[in-house]
């Protein structure tokens, strides 16, 4: 006999860089299927007046280091378990892709515990995002042999050695989460005598209607952007294919100034859908 009963699902979903046309269909299928959202700070508010159907709770569970106001992950942890067990279908929604520089590990190992069903749908990660849109071909012929994601938040975070290795090799550079330590980094390879030709960039607020790059040698980048202060999120790209970004941008840098992801208190709710602007402006 056929049962009405329904089977709670999580679907772990990246949602792209910000620019909410970057999302794939296989995510938005999910998304409409939702009756719970939890949601990243640096998700487009757009997806969700798009995409998220009107009786759909979406809660922000966002997380600011800068700012100290990131919800615990073991309470998203809980969350999650939570809503898996009134069977509800719940979407963990965040910013780029799912798996990279997140804590998709600790909520995977929270639903096998729990078995509970899960279903991982990438997202386009903010490096490759902002350097399509800044026309830096991550590995263009000539240029460079591979690309590396790092981070670089905390200044112990990697050794002496590796920064040896990072200066002199032909791979492209990606930064997530170091803008706070962008003095430190440039100064870094500057000591390590980094080649001429090979550029910094950092890029704010990728994919957006605030988007802005910024390109420097390291030599030049603290006596031109020593005292500026990027906006939340920027990405730093190192490496030679940042001399392409002259000939081969076709985004201008935005005169807009402001944040597109804004903040809300962590734990709101969001009822209905029906005003996530309201929550985000």
């Amino acid at each position: 006999m056929k049962t009405n009963i329904k089977s709670p699902k999580v679907y772990l979903i990246g949602a792209g860089p910000g620019n909410p046309e970057l999302i794939t269909v296989k995510a938005v299928n999910a998304i409409a299927k939702a009756d719970v959202i939890l949601c990243d700070r640096l998700v487009s508010p757009e997806i969700l007046e798009m995409y998220a159907n009107k009786g759909t709770e979406v809660i922000y569970v966002g997380k600011e280091c800068s700012k100290n106001a990131s919800t615990p992950q073991s309470h998203i942890n809980t969350l999650i378990v939570e809503y898996a067990r009134q069977n509800k279908t719940i979407v963990r929604l965040k910013g780029g892709d799912v798996s990279i520089f997140s804590n998709i590990l600790d909520e995977l190992q929270a639903l096998k515990q729990n078995y509970i069903p899960y279903e991982i749908i990438p997202g386009i990660t903010a490096a490759l995002g902002a350097a399509a849109f800044a026309g830096m071909p991550l590995t263009a012929r000539g240029y460079s042999t591979s690309v590396r994601f790092l981070t670089y938040y905390k200044s112990d975070i990697l050794n002496e050695e590796y920064w040896k290795e990072l200066a002199t090799t032909s791979d492209t550079l990606v930064f997530y989460m170091s803008k706070g330590n962008l003095t430190s980094l440039v100064e870094k390879f500057r000591q390590l005598e980094i080649s001429d030709d090979k550029k910094i960039a950092v890029i704010e607020q990728a994919t957006t209607p605030y988007q802005k790059v910024y390109t420097s040698s390291f030599d030049d980048f603290n006596k031109t952007f020593g005292d500026k202060v990027f906006a939340s999120p920027s990405l730093v790209i190192v490496g030679k294919i940042v001399n392409l970004h002259e000939e081969f941008s076709w985004l201008e840098n935005t005169g807009k100034e402001g944040l597109y992801f804004k903040s809300v208190e962590n734990g709101s709710v969001i009822p209905n859908n029906q005003n996530f602007f309201e929550y985000a402006v």
